[in-house]
């Protein structure tokens, strides 16, 4: 018997939405500039699945493929890539717009700047873009990731220059770790995607830096021919790319925003269970977090994140781990005519979802409180490709994680 998909309206009560600004159009605006100066970007592909769509019962169905991005597999790297910026700005007085790609590899950079070391903890696509960053940069990068860890990610990492480590702990552990090493290292920073009390500058920047992809995928809908999608899936691991996606999207359109949908591994859904105790307070979980969805096995979330998703979501859902092989095999085994998605376990939750939703009545109650339906223009984000291949393999060969 398979565990069933669990879902949460969103009955929390409002805060006054302070943190929604972070994620304005001219915040995003920056970011989108800077990653632009890299001479390795590119907009990620959006892919249309018509045939999905129609399969499904939907008016429109498109996935932002980040498989695509700066060559690296993942979403990840636009956050570390512009927090470096911003923390480099920051040190240097300076505006970010002046942090051009040209300018922090220029010998003047280095001869103002120095050097710093920037330390993190990851799964696998934060701290390989963290990495990237700071190699292309001239800069040092420190990675500590949780027990259990991919050996090909952990290897990925290694290959950009960094200190990595896979240590005996859990992501929130290591997360700690890191900053601890930070604090004793001269010129050492932490750059982690999850914020807490005295620790929300550098995140806020990470999620800006985030606020790019979605920029690009509200731009290719629209020449398309789609103003608004009508729903946006998003997965969550501390939130961080959660509260970027749904703060961009609700400051694009204020008056009418999509419909947001929240999805996480069940063994880690934190963000679930704090819509689920519906008071508004965030809620931890703890333990060892295992899930085929690796990076989002964090169970710590980030506070900053946390306060935009519980004005903005409509539901909260907690998915095992067959929802996102079964999205894995539907992105990467088409519908006819429609483009393939080679989408990683963290990227292809959301297909597995709404096709769970669309497919069968067992999820009735979610697709009606969502108003799912052939008219709905449903928005996803596949945030890595094939990052781990053994375990793609697996997933797609061997038919791991059955639906049954």
């Amino acid at each position: 018997m398979k565990d069933a998909i669990r879902w949460i309206d969103n009955h929390m009560p409002a805060s006054e939405d302070k943190n929604l600004p972070i994620m304005a159009l001219h915040e995003v605006a920056k970011a989108r500039y800077f990653h632009s100066s890299f001479p390795q970007y590119s907009v990620t592909p959006l892919a249309r699945l018509d045939g999905m769509a129609n399969y499904l019962g939907l008016g429109g169905l498109y996935v932002k493929d980040e498989s695509f991005r700066f060559g690296l597999n993942a979403f990840k790297v636009l956050g570390g890539s512009f927090a470096m910026a911003r923390y480099i700005a920051h040190q240097m007085d300076k505006h970010v717009a002046e942090m051009t790609y040209d300018y922090l590899t220029s010998k003047e950079l280095e001869e103002e700047f120095g050097h710093a070391t920037f330390f993190t903890a990851t799964d696998g696509n934060h701290g390989r873009g963290v990495a990237w960053a700071a190699h292309k940069l001239g800069q040092k990068a420190v990675v500590h990731m949780p027990k259990g860890s991919s050996q090909a990610r952990f290897e990925n990492i290694a290959k950009e220059g960094a200190k990595v480590t896979i240590e005996e702990v859990n992501y929130d552990e290591c997360v700690r770790m890191a900053a601890a090493e930070a604090a004793e290292t001269h010129h050492g920073v932490v750059v982690q995607d999850t914020a807490w009390e005295g620790y929300e500058e550098i995140p806020t920047w990470i999620m800006q830096g985030y606020g790019t992809m979605a920029c690009e995928a509200g731009e290719q809908l629209r020449q398309i021919g789609v103003n608004r999608p009508t729903h946006v899936f998003v997965q969550a691991g501390v939130g961080s790319l959660a509260g970027a996606v749904v703060g961009y999207f609700t400051n694009l359109f204020p008056n009418d925003p999509p419909k947001f949908v929240v999805m996480e591994a069940q063994a880690a859904d934190c963000l679930y269970q704090g819509a689920k105790a519906g008071d508004g307070s965030p809620r931890i979980v703890d333990g060892e977090l295992k899930t085929i969805m690796a990076g989002l096995a964090c169970g710590e979330p980030n506070i900053i994140s946390w306060d935009i998703l519980r004005n903005h979501v409509s539901a909260f859902v907690s998915c095992p781990d067959w929802v996102s092989a079964r999205g894995m095999r539907m992105l990467g085994v088409p519908v006819k005519g429609d483009p393939t998605v080679i989408s990683g376990e963290s990227g292809a939750v959301g297909m597995g979802l709404i096709a769970a939703i669309m497919e069968t009545d067992e999820y009735k109650d979610l697709r009606d409180y969502l108003g799912l339906d052939r008219f709905s223009q449903v928005l996803l984000f596949s945030t890595e490709g094939n990052t781990d291949p053994m375990k793609f393999r697996k997933v797609l060969w061997d038919g791991e994680y059955p639906t049954v």
